[in-house]
């Protein structure tokens, strides 16, 4: 089964398991998706479960300010794939193949799926020969 993990915006850390089942995701309490943003619609999205294709599509409920899959904009539905950024509002959720027994398990695959997406920094050293004669002699 699959799941989501909020990654950034008022409930980050949380993760939803979507099991196979259609889920609904927006502001609406009555969702079992619920995200608390004001740039979401009460019926933002929906991610179901294709039993033909054993895959997870996510569809844009016409919503007032759109559904970004890494960081496209989609206008029909979209397959996922595990490792997706879905950005709705000013939230981002990470989309995963993977289930959870708990949040704890969740936060520590978001972790380390972080740790993976880091830019490494890198600065090159300059040769000896062009440093300046004063640390030359050193």
């Amino acid at each position: 089964m699959a799941s989501l993990i909020v990654t950034t915006g008022q409930q980050e850390g949380h993760f939803y398991p979507l099991g196979r089942r259609t889920n609904v995701i927006g502001r609406d309490e009555a969702l079992t998706v619920q995200i608390l943003d004001k740039m979401i619609s009460r019926k933002h999205m929906q991610i179901r479960y294709d039993q033909g294709t054993a895959k997870y599509l996510a569809l844009d409920m016409k919503s007032s300010n759109g559904v970004y899959v890494n960081n496209q904009k989609i206008t029909g539905e979209v397959q996922l794939s595990d490792g997706d950024v879905i950005s709705i509002g000013i939230t981002k959720l990470l989309f995963t193949d993977k289930d959870f027994d708990s949040q704890d398990s969740a936060l520590r695959h978001y972790k380390k799926v972080g740790e993976r997406m880091q830019v490494t920094a890198y600065s090159p050293q300059l040769p000896r020969q062009n440093q300046p004669s004063s640390e030359k002699q050193a």
